[in-house]
């Protein structure tokens, strides 16, 4: 199968040393790579050390889909509910917490109000974590807050009693609010209900049956740099961005992975020849429409397709679903297309401006879409 994919190169190429200093893309199409090519290099400013197939990214919140998908085979072999209530596992997240803004992770010192799709009169001042369940933490309509300040605590113990006893931001059901905490969660029912350690577990239920051998929590090999972290005080190389993450000690349901295209699209591959690990009605239930707020969709851990010009999955058919990482990464699945695409990039090398990445993201999906 020939495709003419050099406006989409062109594209990634016109980005290096803007957008990013790095990058990996494999495009796959009825199960043949029609494009697999590193760029870029891992100093930017020396140019000296390229960056190739084998090079590890951080895959920020693209780990959340292996995290989800590692969730589901436990749902499959019926060791937990879909609609279960997160404590009948975890007997901390119960009891009435008060709704309230939370830290804006983007400006410190800020807070973010959820607005309600009612007046916020309407809302109560406070819900029962009880009354939530693993399908709203997937969903993101839990009513938890986007994101906490773990990183803050002293220990990583005291990070989890957080994620375990932390305030809501609205009543459950009553939005969908992208939340790290929930996915935090996640992970922890997965240790619990496993009894190992989460990279294990995954390793266990995912990667290591997919055979995906760069995919991992706690990296070994060659990493793309990220961000020059404050909190940290040096530029991160080979440990998670994600401060939370780090302070979790590198392992979280939220963030943590490092992987190569490859092996990102191999398992994207998955979604469209289903039975390697989850079975064609798990897949389905997890890309059916679960929760949506305004133009955003969201299914299992996964994004759906958004009428949304501006948003990344848009170039592709209405039936596509996937992932974007912070650090400026994405998967993206097409069974319309039976087109998965796979871009890895580290973009907060440059800094958290999220303009750059998102114009990326769109102009080379659609380059991709049209040249098929």
């Amino acid at each position: 199968m020939q495709r003419n994919l050099s406006v989409a190169e062109s594209i990634i190429r016109a980005s290096l040393g803007r957008v990013f200093g790095a990058g990996q893309v494999e495009v796959r199409q009825a199960g043949q790579t029609l494009l697999s090519q590193a760029y870029g290099w891992l100093d930017p400013e020396t140019r000296d050390r390229p960056a190739n197939q084998d090079t590890l990214f951080d895959l920020a919140s693209v780990t959340k889909l292996f995290v989800a998908t590692a969730f589901m085979t436990l749902v499959e072999e019926g060791l937990v509910g879909l609609d279960q209530p997160v404590a009948t596992v975890m007997p901390e997240f119960r009891g009435r917490r008060p709704i309230q803004p939370y830290e804006n992770p983007l400006e410190p010192g800020g807070l973010v109000a959820v607005d309600a799709i009612a007046p916020a009169a309407d809302w109560p001042t406070a819900v029962d974590a009880g009354v939530v369940t693993f399908r709203n933490l997937l969903a993101h309509n839990s009513g938890l807050p986007a994101w906490r300040p773990l990183f803050r605590q002293p220990t990583a113990e005291a990070g989890r009693q957080l994620a375990l006893t932390t305030f809501f931001s609205y009543p459950p059901g009553a939005r969908s609010i992208y939340s790290d905490i929930g996915l935090i969660l996640i992970g922890l029912v997965i240790e619990r209900l496993t009894g190992l350690r989460l990279d294990a577990a995954v390793y266990r239920r995912v990667t290591g049956p997919l055979g995906l051998e760069y995919t991992h929590y706690l990296p070994a090999g060659a990493a793309a740099p990220t961000e020059f972290c404050a909190w940290r005080g040096r530029r991160i190389v080979g440990e998670v961005h994600d401060e939370n993450a780090a302070s979790l000690g590198g392992i979280a349901g939220h963030a943590g992975l490092f992987s190569t295209a490859r092996d990102v699209a191999a398992f994207g591959q998955t979604f469209l020849a289903h039975g390697a690990v989850l079975s064609a009605a798990a897949i389905a239930e997890m890309t059916r429409v679960q929760a949506q707020d305004g133009s955003i969709r969201r299914g299992l851990g996964f994004a759906l397709w958004s009428p949304d010009p501006e948003a990344s999955g848009n170039p592709f058919s209405q039936a596509a679903f996937g992932h974007t990482g912070f650090t400026g990464t994405s998967l993206r699945i097409d069974p319309g297309r039976d087109l998965v695409v796979a871009c890895l990039t580290n973009r907060v090398y440059y800094g958290r401006d999220a303009a750059g990445i998102l114009a990326f993201r769109v102009a080379l999906h659609r380059a991709i879409v049209e040249a098929l």
